[in-house]
Parts: structure tokens; C-alpha cells; sequence
């Protein structure tokens, strides 16, 4: 199933709460969370107060995307804050396959994310332990970027070996995704769109079901 995770990171923080319940009532099926520590990456986003305090305000999926070194230490705190996905990057995990293992022992599901030059061959092995591969088309830190056509490949490269393994897991893409390129991305093999900007530039609603429309024709197709 093809879903828009709209990236919060590019909201109002000012009227985060109102933003946040217009894109789930306008029928985005996902939250994406940006958290971020200004170590892993340049930035500091939200944390977890900002999470706990969103919770009652969507039952859509909270999709948590942590930015941030040894991750170890604060799954069980981002579960008990809301997440109902939580993704790590494969480069700030010491002990991959251990993290994963964690995630999934909370009863939640469990995402890998990487890089733009980050290799998929990088994840051959944890293939298998996890629900989501989230491919970041831009290098992580900043919202507003634009694609790195590269990465295209990358998902290609991704969805066929899920293909040859049997596997239905999720590819996520992050970052520069606007309704220009979404096709392409799609057509790549991913099923799951994170869009910033795209979305909360302008009229959130109006913008949500614009990538709506886009993702159900590709259903269709």
C-alpha cells in the first residue's frame, strides 16, 4: 500500500498541534517525526515532549526517524512517548541487529534508515529483522533540499532484492520529494512518501490530497 508520511519537520511550529490534525483529517496516513541530536546530524529538531504532546491529536501512525547517536538509549523512552515506528540509521548503530531486536521486543515497528552514499548492500544481513528501509534521497539535517538523482537507483536497487528475497518490506523515501518528482520515486519502488515542504508550504490540505490522488493512481496503475 502506497502512504504519504508528511514530514513535521517543515511545519509551523507555532501551530504545530492545528497542522498536525488538518493533515490527518485531509487523509495522510502517517507522521513523520524528525528527531535529531546536532551530533549525528548538523541540526536540533523536537524531542520527546513535542511527541507526547502531539499524541493526542492524531491516531495516524507516528513515524519517528532518529537522527541522533547510540539510539539504544532512548527507544524505550520514544515508545512510551507515542512511536509507532521507530527507524534508526544504520551509521549511527554500533550493534545493528541488536537495536532492531529492541525496537521490535516493544511491540512496535521496527525501520533502518541510510545515508545517500550509504551502499543497500549495507543492510543484506538485517534485511530479514525489519518492517521498513527508509532511503534518504538528500543528506539528512536540513528540510528543504532537493533530491539526489542517484538515489533513485538506490531504491531500484532496494525493491529488487526484496523482490528476490519474497520480502513485503516498506521502502520509505525521504527528503525533496515535491509532486514533480513522487512518480519517479514510485515507479523506483518505494511505497511509503515523506514529503516536507511539498506539504506544509501552502495549503496543507489541498497538498496532502494532492499526493493522495498522485499515490492511488499509482495504485491503480
Amino acid at each position: 500500500m502506497k502512504c504519504l508520511s508528511p514530514s513535521i519537520l517543515s511545519a509551523d511550529f507555532a501551530n504545530l498541534g492545528s497542522q498536525v490534525a488538518l493533515m490527518d483529517e485531509a487523509g495522510a496516513q502517517y507522521v513523520h517525526i524528525d528527531v535529531m541530536d546536532g551530533v549525528f546530524v548538523p541540526s536540533i529538531s523536537i524531542g520527546l515532549p513535542v511527541i507526547r504532546s502531539l499524541r493526542p491529536v492524531s491516531d495516524r501512525i507516528f513515524d519517528v526517524h532518529l537522527m541522533i547517536t547510540d539510539p539504544d538509549r532512548y527507544i524505550d523512552a520514544f515508545v512510551e512517548a507515542g512511536a509507532d515506528l521507530l527507524t534508526v540509521h544504520a551509521e549511527a548503530c554500533v550493534h545493528l541487529d541488536r537495536t532492531i531486536q529492541r525496537i521490535r521486543e516493544k511491540g512496535i515497528l521496527a525501520g533502518v534508515a541510510i545515508n545517500p552514499a550509504t551502499p543497500v548492500g549495507a543492510l543484506e544481513c538485517i534485511l530479514d529483522e525489519v518492517d521498513m528501509v527508509l532511503v534518504m534521497s538528500v543528506n539528512p539535517g536540513f528540510g528543504g533540499q532537493k533530491l539526489i538523482p542517484y538515489t533513485i537507483d538506490k531504491i531500484c536497487t532496494l525493491r529488487g532484492l526484496l523482490d528476490r528475497r519474497g520480502l513485503k518490506t516498506d521502502i520509505e523515501v525521504d527528503g525533496g520529494v515535491t509532486l514533480d518528482n513522487v512518480d519517479l520515486v514510485m515507479d523506483a519502488g518505494a511505497n511509503i512518501i515523506v514529503a516536507g515542504s511539498a506539504v506544509f508550504g501552502g495549503d496543507i490540505r489541498s497538498n496532502v490530497e494532492s499526493f493522495l490522488r498522485r499515490l492511488a493512481a499509482q495504485e491503480e496503475s
